[in-house]
């Protein structure tokens, strides 16, 4: 098998947030085990003047390797990559990264929906996504589409969550797999 099928055949995780989803964010990372091999892409609703400070937070917390996603990036497993602020991320059917900047969706760029969504065409049952803490029902669609697809949804328990709306809309309106606090997500994708 070729390096750059690694990924694709391992599978992807996506995981989506909002407001208060860095708090659950900074409590998963560093419990997931030295050698997951899985890739990770981030999306998360920011300011689009941060620059890198989200992605050096996240590098601090992780062994993993972590990056802003660029355009065509491949996706290696042990790596967790970014959205970059106001693009839409989406994932390639080739497992590469694609940077979007048509309208807002759920007035976010990126949208986590955008992101779901693409990637559960691409990954299909081997797609693993997982939506945090937040304020709007941005990722609802993007989960409807993953199941649609074969893949598996996991929602931060809305009792735990800072804000949550986000969490609560999922619980309600697509088919959950997993409804666990921000540990029992680690210790869920540990064991993909």
């Amino acid at each position: 098998m070729e390096k750059d099928q690694v990924a694709i055949t391992g599978g992807l995780i996506v995981i989506g947030g909002s407001s208060g989803s860095l708090d659950a964010l900074l409590l998963m990372l560093p419990l997931l085990k030295k050698d997951f091999h899985t890739p990770v892409i981030l999306v998360m609703h920011r300011n689009t003047t941060t620059g890198t400070a989200l992605t050096e937070l996240i590098a601090s917390r992780t062994h993993l390797e972590v990056k802003e996603a660029d355009e065509k990036d491949k996706l290696m497993p042990g790596w967790i990559y970014i959205a970059p602020p106001d693009y839409h991320l989406l994932v390639e059917e080739d497992g590469t990264l694609s940077l979007d900047i048509s309208e807002k969706v759920n007035y976010c760029r990126p949208s986590i929906d955008v992101n779901f969504a693409s990637a559960a065409v691409a990954f299909k049952e081997k797609l693993t996504a997982v939506l945090l803490s937040g304020a709007n029902a941005d990722g609802v669609e993007g989960m409807m589409r993953v199941k649609k697809y074969g893949g598996k949804n996991i929602v931060q328990d809305p009792q735990e969550a800072i804000v949550p709306f986000m969490p609560e809309q999922a619980v309600l309106s697509c088919e959950v797999d997993m409804i666990t606090g921000a540990a029992g997500i680690a210790a869920i994708l540990n064991e993909l």
